[in-house]
């Protein structure tokens, strides 16, 4: 294989993907869009609840005590005052305590306590206040629940460090750069089969191999540069930056495997546009995850772009090392190879 020809190769089509002015613009916009949106977001994570509250007697130091444990009572002058507060949207919850509430729970009576809601407060959530009110009336007396709880976590324990939003979306922005790449690469393949471009070249000393490898070349560059310009601009290298470099380059070997495989079925741009944000919507997916825990079961393991945003998460986020995610690595490895050989195999039996 002629290195030389290879490396004009990759030139002449890193040259043509910019003279393109939509990918060329796309490419642009994308990177700052992602990045202004990244530090418009919240960089910190709100773990606190405050809630409004009318107590005419409470004991002392109770407070204080709420405080360490991320609850802020925030006392309101009396209970009409609370409530005009709640429903103004000031706090979302209030509650408010009779005057003989600490001597009728010391009798073992019950004692009134009054919860007011915000109109737009969610509603699978008042019951879980309620018993948080339960409880605080307990403590309030000195009476704990007469129970005995064990905790377990499951999965990684975020208590006292949630991720903020902005974090939770670099995943996303990362698997977005290296798909968009992916209609560039593709249509620029499909153009040349269409025009005989393809043919043409294989009739100088260029062989398939080195058509094959320059091609492979300037998708992976194109994807890998741009998204690691994106990780350094937003901080996303800080931690494990060599674990997280070698998943963006399995990923970025994925995404060209995948324009490869557009380029065989599409015959212009519409039609690699089309192909194209199907695979984005679906390699998405696994993203979108992170971003929502909880909103997707383990069927999502199926997607390959899964272990590459796992790993990016998991390494970024919360400092993962090559032991926690090497499986993943090895499974993108995989998936990544075998889409760069079935994307070779189609685009040869279409320019054939």
């Amino acid at each position: 294989m002629n290195w030389r020809i290879v490396r004009t190769l990759v030139v002449k089509d890193v040259t043509l993907y910019f003279r393109n002015r939509f990918f060329a613009l796309i490419t642009v916009l994308a990177l700052v869009a992602y990045a202004v949106i990244y530090f418009l977001m919240p960089a910190r994570v709100d773990e606190e609840i405050e809630i409004g509250l009318y107590a005419p007697s409470m004991p002392s130091g109770f407070t204080a005590q709420l405080r360490e444990e991320g609850v802020i009572l925030q006392t309101a002058a009396s209970e009409e005052a609370l409530k005009a507060a709640v429903g103004e949207g000031e706090y979302p919850v209030g509650v408010a305590l009779s005057a003989d509430i600490l001597e009728k729970l010391a009798a073992g009576q019950k004692g009134q306590v009054r919860i007011y809601f915000s109109p737009n407060f969610p509603d699978e959530l008042k019951d879980a206040y309620v018993i948080l009110f339960e409880e605080l009336a307990f403590n309030m007396v000195g009476q704990p629940l007469n129970i005995e709880a064990s905790e377990e976590v499951l999965g990684i324990d975020t208590a006292g460090a949630q991720i903020p939003p902005r974090d939770r979306m670099l995943p996303l922005f990362a698997v977005f750069v290296l798909l968009m790449e992916t209609l560039g690469l593709a249509s620029l393949i499909s153009a040349e089969i269409e025009g005989g471009t393809i043919q043409a070249l294989l009739v100088t000393p260029m062989r398939v191999e080195g058509l094959f490898t320059g091609k492979g070349v300037t998708g992976v560059s194109l994807a890998f540069v741009q998204t690691l310009l994106l990780m350094g601009v937003t901080g996303g290298l800080e931690q494990q930056p060599l674990l997280i470099l070698t998943a963006l380059l399995l990923g970025a070997l994925l995404a060209t495997g995948i324009a490869f495989m557009i380029a065989s079925v599409a015959r212009d741009m519409m039609s690699v546009i089309a192909w194209g944000v199907l695979a984005i919507v679906a390699l998405s997916i696994p993203a979108l995850g992170v971003l929502l825990p909880g909103t997707i079961s383990d069927w999502i393991k199926i997607i390959p772009s899964y272990y590459l945003v796992d790993t990016v998460h998991r390494s970024a986020n919360f400092n993962a090392g090559w032991g926690d995610v090497g499986q993943n690595l090895l499974v993108l490895l995989a998936c990544a190879l075998a889409f760069l050989w079935l994307g070779v195999v189609a685009v040869r039996r279409k320019y054939r």
